[in-house]
Protein backbone atom coordinates (compact mmCIF):
# COMPACT_ATOMS: atom_id res chain seq x y z
CA UNK A 1 0.00 0.00 0.00
CA UNK A 2 0.85 3.71 -0.70
CA UNK A 3 0.41 6.77 0.93
CA UNK A 4 -2.73 8.62 -1.29
CA UNK A 5 -3.41 5.44 -3.18
CA UNK A 6 -6.90 3.62 -3.09
CA UNK A 7 -6.54 0.24 -0.35
CA UNK A 8 -6.91 -2.76 -2.89
CA UNK A 9 -9.93 -4.86 -2.93
CA UNK A 10 -7.95 -7.35 -0.86
CA UNK A 11 -7.70 -5.48 2.03
CA UNK A 12 -11.43 -4.35 2.13
CA UNK A 13 -12.83 -7.62 3.30
CA UNK A 14 -11.74 -10.54 6.27
CA UNK A 15 -8.48 -12.00 4.58
CA UNK A 16 -6.92 -14.06 7.77
CA UNK A 17 -4.31 -15.38 5.16
CA UNK A 18 -2.94 -11.72 4.92
CA UNK A 19 -3.35 -11.15 8.77
CA UNK A 20 -1.11 -14.10 9.36
CA UNK A 21 1.64 -12.98 6.75
CA UNK A 22 1.35 -9.42 8.61
CA UNK A 23 1.92 -11.07 11.74
CA UNK A 24 5.36 -12.41 10.54
CA UNK A 25 6.73 -8.50 11.49
CA UNK A 26 4.92 -8.28 14.61
CA UNK A 27 6.30 -11.84 15.81
CA UNK A 28 9.84 -10.53 14.70
CA UNK A 29 9.21 -7.35 17.11
CA UNK A 30 7.87 -9.65 20.45
CA UNK A 31 11.38 -11.42 19.83
CA UNK A 32 13.47 -8.16 19.73
CA UNK A 33 11.89 -6.69 22.94
CA UNK A 34 12.50 -10.61 24.55
CA UNK A 35 15.78 -10.42 24.05
CA UNK A 36 16.17 -7.91 26.64
CA UNK A 37 14.64 -9.94 29.05
CA UNK A 38 10.95 -7.89 29.24
CA UNK A 39 8.09 -9.73 28.37
CA UNK A 40 6.07 -7.10 25.64
CA UNK A 41 3.17 -6.20 26.00
CA UNK A 42 0.86 -6.15 22.62
CA UNK A 43 -1.94 -3.88 22.11
CA UNK A 44 -4.98 -4.87 19.24
CA UNK A 45 -5.39 -1.07 18.08
CA UNK A 46 -9.07 -2.79 16.99
CA UNK A 47 -11.35 -0.40 14.70
CA UNK A 48 -14.81 -1.22 13.42
CA UNK A 49 -13.28 -2.56 9.70
CA UNK A 50 -11.34 -5.38 11.69
CA UNK A 51 -13.40 -8.39 12.04
CA UNK A 52 -13.72 -11.10 15.52
CA UNK A 53 -11.67 -13.74 13.44
CA UNK A 54 -9.24 -11.48 12.50
CA UNK A 55 -8.73 -9.67 15.92
CA UNK A 56 -8.60 -13.57 17.59
CA UNK A 57 -5.72 -14.69 15.63
CA UNK A 58 -3.48 -11.46 16.06
CA UNK A 59 -3.95 -12.24 19.85
CA UNK A 60 -3.53 -15.81 19.39
CA UNK A 61 -0.48 -15.21 17.40
CA UNK A 62 1.04 -13.11 19.83
CA UNK A 63 0.40 -14.98 22.92
CA UNK A 64 1.53 -18.00 21.20
CA UNK A 65 4.79 -15.93 21.02
CA UNK A 66 5.16 -14.93 24.49
CA UNK A 67 3.48 -11.43 24.39
CA UNK A 68 0.56 -10.30 27.15
CA UNK A 69 -1.76 -9.36 24.41
CA UNK A 70 -4.47 -6.54 25.28
CA UNK A 71 -7.63 -5.31 23.41
CA UNK A 72 -8.02 -1.85 22.82
CA UNK A 73 -10.63 0.72 21.47
CA UNK A 74 -9.51 3.89 23.42
CA UNK A 75 -10.44 5.60 19.74
CA UNK A 76 -13.92 5.56 19.96
CA UNK A 77 -14.33 4.88 24.04
CA UNK A 78 -11.56 6.69 25.76
CA UNK A 79 -9.90 5.53 28.61
CA UNK A 80 -12.44 2.46 29.62
CA UNK A 81 -11.28 1.71 25.80
CA UNK A 82 -8.28 1.40 27.15
CA UNK A 83 -8.94 -0.90 30.64
CA UNK A 84 -8.04 -3.67 28.98
CA UNK A 85 -4.44 -2.20 28.03
CA UNK A 86 -3.56 -0.26 31.20
CA UNK A 87 -4.23 -3.57 33.20
CA UNK A 88 -1.80 -5.42 30.67
CA UNK A 89 0.64 -3.08 31.29
CA UNK A 90 0.41 -3.09 35.07
CA UNK A 91 0.40 -6.72 35.01
CA UNK A 92 3.54 -6.66 33.07
CA UNK A 93 5.21 -4.10 35.32
CA UNK A 94 4.98 -6.10 38.16
CA UNK A 95 6.37 -9.67 36.30
CA UNK A 96 9.60 -9.77 37.98
CA UNK A 97 12.41 -8.96 35.14
CA UNK A 98 15.69 -10.64 34.13
CA UNK A 99 16.56 -7.05 31.78
CA UNK A 100 19.59 -7.00 30.10
CA UNK A 101 21.42 -4.84 27.88
CA UNK A 102 22.35 -6.41 23.77
CA UNK A 103 26.10 -5.60 24.33
CA UNK A 104 28.30 -4.17 26.93
CA UNK A 105 30.37 -1.04 26.12
CA UNK A 106 33.63 -2.86 25.97
CA UNK A 107 32.53 -4.18 22.74
CA UNK A 108 34.13 -3.01 19.66
CA UNK A 109 32.11 -1.13 17.26
CA UNK A 110 31.67 -3.27 14.37
CA UNK A 111 30.71 -6.29 16.73
CA UNK A 112 27.81 -3.80 18.16
CA UNK A 113 26.79 -3.34 14.65
CA UNK A 114 26.79 -7.04 13.48
CA UNK A 115 25.55 -8.34 16.81
CA UNK A 116 22.47 -5.54 16.18
CA UNK A 117 22.20 -6.47 12.29
CA UNK A 118 21.25 -10.41 13.37
CA UNK A 119 19.90 -9.99 16.42
CA UNK A 120 17.69 -7.06 16.34
CA UNK A 121 17.05 -7.14 12.53
CA UNK A 122 17.10 -10.84 11.46
CA UNK A 123 20.03 -9.74 8.57
CA UNK A 124 22.89 -12.36 7.60
CA UNK A 125 25.36 -10.01 7.79
CA UNK A 126 27.00 -6.25 7.25
CA UNK A 127 28.49 -4.51 4.38
CA UNK A 128 30.44 -1.04 4.54
CA UNK A 129 31.57 1.39 2.10
CA UNK A 130 35.07 2.62 1.80
CA UNK A 131 34.26 5.99 4.17
CA UNK A 132 32.39 3.68 6.92
CA UNK A 133 34.79 1.57 7.25
CA UNK A 134 37.45 4.02 7.86
CA UNK A 135 35.41 5.72 10.19
CA UNK A 136 34.84 2.51 11.96
CA UNK A 137 38.30 1.37 12.71
CA UNK A 138 39.05 5.20 13.34
CA UNK A 139 36.43 4.79 16.17
CA UNK A 140 37.87 1.84 17.36
CA UNK A 141 41.53 3.16 17.85
CA UNK A 142 39.76 5.72 19.96
CA UNK A 143 39.83 5.16 23.71
CA UNK A 144 37.52 7.76 23.96
CA UNK A 145 34.94 6.69 22.01
CA UNK A 146 34.22 3.05 23.46
CA UNK A 147 32.13 4.48 26.40
CA UNK A 148 30.05 5.76 23.54
CA UNK A 149 26.44 3.38 22.74
CA UNK A 150 25.16 3.18 19.42
CA UNK A 151 22.44 4.32 17.70
CA UNK A 152 21.58 3.00 14.84
CA UNK A 153 19.81 5.04 12.08
CA UNK A 154 17.74 3.02 9.27
CA UNK A 155 14.69 2.82 8.09
CA UNK A 156 11.32 2.03 10.19
CA UNK A 157 9.25 1.26 7.43
CA UNK A 158 11.32 -2.29 7.20
CA UNK A 159 13.12 -4.68 9.61
CA UNK A 160 15.93 -3.77 7.02
CA UNK A 161 17.23 -0.82 5.45
CA UNK A 162 14.89 -1.42 2.44
CA UNK A 163 11.12 -0.11 3.27
CA UNK A 164 9.99 -1.84 0.26
CA UNK A 165 10.62 -5.18 2.20
CA UNK A 166 7.87 -6.56 4.23
CA UNK A 167 7.46 -8.76 6.75
CA UNK A 168 10.40 -10.47 7.96
CA UNK A 169 13.16 -10.71 5.35
CA UNK A 170 15.94 -12.94 5.54
CA UNK A 171 19.47 -13.56 3.93
CA UNK A 172 20.33 -9.78 3.43
CA UNK A 173 22.90 -8.00 4.58
CA UNK A 174 22.71 -4.60 6.41
CA UNK A 175 24.71 -1.71 4.11
CA UNK A 176 26.03 0.74 6.52
CA UNK A 177 27.40 4.16 4.30
CA UNK A 178 28.47 6.20 7.34
CA UNK A 179 29.11 6.35 10.37
CA UNK A 180 28.50 9.45 12.50
CA UNK A 181 29.97 10.70 16.37
CA UNK A 182 27.69 12.46 18.56
CA UNK A 183 29.72 12.71 21.62
CA UNK A 184 27.26 15.45 23.50
CA UNK A 185 24.41 12.86 23.04
CA UNK A 186 27.09 9.93 23.83
CA UNK A 187 26.49 7.97 20.65
CA UNK A 188 27.66 6.46 17.86
CA UNK A 189 25.29 6.60 14.81
CA UNK A 190 25.87 4.20 11.84
CA UNK A 191 23.64 5.02 8.76
CA UNK A 192 22.28 2.33 7.25
CA UNK A 193 20.64 2.74 3.16
CA UNK A 194 19.28 5.69 1.87
CA UNK A 195 17.91 7.19 4.56
CA UNK A 196 17.61 10.94 5.27
CA UNK A 197 18.72 12.28 8.99
CA UNK A 198 16.13 14.98 9.62
CA UNK A 199 18.03 18.40 10.32
CA UNK A 200 18.93 19.72 13.92
CA UNK A 201 17.44 22.06 15.66
CA UNK A 202 18.57 25.79 15.47
CA UNK A 203 19.96 27.62 19.14
CA UNK A 204 16.17 28.94 19.33
CA UNK A 205 13.58 26.41 17.96
CA UNK A 206 9.87 27.34 17.56
CA UNK A 207 8.33 25.60 20.03
CA UNK A 208 10.27 28.23 22.80
CA UNK A 209 7.81 30.90 21.26
CA UNK A 210 4.28 28.53 21.80
CA UNK A 211 2.68 29.34 25.60
CA UNK A 212 -0.50 29.36 26.95
CA UNK A 213 -2.25 32.16 28.56
CA UNK A 214 -3.23 31.63 32.14
CA UNK A 215 -5.96 33.79 31.47
CA UNK A 216 -7.81 32.86 28.75
CA UNK A 217 -6.64 29.37 28.52
CA UNK A 218 -5.82 30.29 24.50
CA UNK A 219 -2.61 28.98 22.90
CA UNK A 220 0.08 31.67 21.43
CA UNK A 221 3.09 31.80 19.35
CA UNK A 222 1.78 28.98 17.06
CA UNK A 223 1.59 31.81 14.36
Amino acid sequence: MKPGLDLDEAYRKENLGLVERGCENLVAHIDIVKKSGVRPVVCINSFYTDTKAEVDLVRKIAELNGAYVAFSQHWLKGGEGARELAEAVVTACEEKQQFKFLYELALPLRQRIELIAKDVYGAKGVTYTEEALAKAKAIEADPASRKLGTCMVKTHLSLSHDPNVKGRPRDWELPIRDILVYRGAGFIVPVAGAIKLMPGTASKPAFMNIDVDVKTGKVKGLF
